[in-house]
């Protein structure tokens, strides 16, 4: 019996991912064990191995289609002994099995709209009605007042001025592909039908800033790749949706810094050097345990998760986006350990080579763009924790000490709160607690 091959879910929030790169095609022999495909999540791009064994029948998603559901079957093995005729059996088996998804529909209107040719739904031989049009037909890949088609088929199909109404598909479900576009014309029909119910005007690839009064020889246009879209529309529900407010402190860190010193004078023995990040890292960490009504985040339905364990996410950028890598338990660990993992964790994020549950899971967000010269922002929360830490540079500056006016190095920090969960006075404790650890880091060590 031919094995369906599904669409992974790599990481427990994937709904959806593109099928970056298929490294078989139709006819090859595959073992279990044998990476098949690479799939681009929202952080990184993973292989896919096999499970079974068998020859790839079919691929039934291109190379390159995005936005594929996780479960949706993306391709079929076919066992020792079958020949390409099992394809059939498991297409015509799969049309007769309830659909996934919100499919029930589809495939109903499938089976009104489509019976087999010369034959009526009864199976009897039926001359009397004539066979429905194309266009009532693509009505069973409809979804509401959505028309599936892969977005490769949908600017194909603006530019050649298709509409997919009349257009059947070739894909899973009935979803319309880049060849089903490439191979139609356009028809009086279609042209009948945009006059009667226009839509709206598409994106014109060839000028999008057209509206806005900009001129296409005055910029260049590039796709954005998954990781950047999954993050922008994250993001975007995420300051819609988490009502955050700022709280921002100056942090004197001379002593820090002197600390750093006779910390690097001993691990540099061992070729080890701790940054001012990985003690910020441990100085968070131990403030979510003095202050654990800090470290929770909001569940929907009216629920609060108070979480047991202080696992610091500190934020990466790498090409196309950002990805945040979690230091687990950053209370318990060492300024070595905790030095030694950071660096780990950010070179291979940077080559995306992370596993899911490596970037996945953490309780707090540390932000640090000191580096860069910036000397205070507020950061976007990432859900579902309950709070953000964006850290500043550290810069000489001047300040009132013992009445008298001094220099000395501050660092301004900035931490978002989800006010669900963190009201302003238990952010501003958890504030108090990470300035302590900061400006006295001796206490680090209590």
């Amino acid at each position: 019996m031919s094995i369906e091959i599904l669409m992974p879910a790599l990481s427990p929030t994937m709904e959806e991912g593109t099928l970056a790169k298929w490294h078989v095609k139709e006819g090859d022999t595959v073992e279990s064990g044998d990476v098949i495909a690479e799939i681009e999540t929202d952080k990184a791009t993973m292989e896919v191995e096999a499970v079974d064994e068998g020859k790839v029948g079919k691929i039934l998603v291109e190379e390159g289609a995005e936005g594929v559901k996780v479960n949706a079957v993306i391709a079929v093995l076919l066992e020792e002994g079958e020949d390409e005729s099992a394809l059939d059996k498991a297409s015509s088996s799969k049309s007769d099995a309830p659909a996934k998804d919100n499919k029930k529909a589809d495939q109903a209107d499938s089976k009104s709209a489509k019976p087999d040719e010369g034959k009526s739904a009864t199976g009897k031989s039926d001359t009397s009605e004539p066979k429905k049009p194309a266009k009532s037909e693509s009505a069973s890949r409809r979804d509401g007042d959505r028309i599936k088609a892969s977005p490769l088929a949908k600017r194909i199909a603006a530019d050649k001025g298709l509409d997919l109404k009349t257009i059947d598909g070739s894909g899973p479900y009935g979803r319309i592909v880049k060849r089903d576009v490439e191979n139609a014309q356009p028809s009086k029909a279609s042209a009948s039908t945009a006059t009667e119910a226009p839509a709206a005007k598409p994106v014109d690839m060839d000028d999008p800033l057209a509206a806005y009064g900009i001129a296409r020889d005055r910029y260049d246009v590039e796709k954005a790749d998954g990781i950047t879209k999954i993050s922008a529309k994250r993001l975007s529900e995420s300051f819609r949706d988490i009502p955050h407010f700022p709280l921002t402190v100056d942090c004197r860190i001379d002593a820090l810094m002197d600390f750093r010193k006779r910390v690097n004078a001993a691990a540099e023995k061992d070729g080890d050097k701790v940054s001012v990040n990985d003690i910020l890292i441990k100085a968070s960490g131990l403030a979510l345990k003095k202050v654990p009504a800090a470290n929770s985040s909001w569940i929907e339905g009216g629920m609060i998760a108070r979480h047991k364990h202080a696992d610091v996410s500190m934020a990466v950028a790498i090409e196309g986006g950002l990805i945040t890598p979690i230091i687990t338990d950053a209370d318990q660990k060492g300024l070595v350990q905790i030095s030694r993992e950071s660096k780990d964790l950010a070179t291979r994020a940077r080559d995306r080579k992370l596993k899911p549950e490596e970037f996945q899971g953490g309780t707090f967000s540390l932000s640090n763009l000191g580096m860069f010269g910036i000397d205070s922002f507020a950061s976007i929360i990432n859900p579902p924790q309950g709070m953000i830490l964006s850290v500043g540079a550290g810069e000489k500056r001047p300040v009132v000490k013992d009445d008298a006016l001094a220099i000395a190095m501050v660092m301004t920090v900035t931490l978002t709160c989800d006010h669900r969960v963190v009201d302003g006075a238990t952010g501003a404790k958890w504030l108090q607690a990470f300035k302590t650890y900061v400006e006295d880091p001796m206490t680090m060590l209590m």
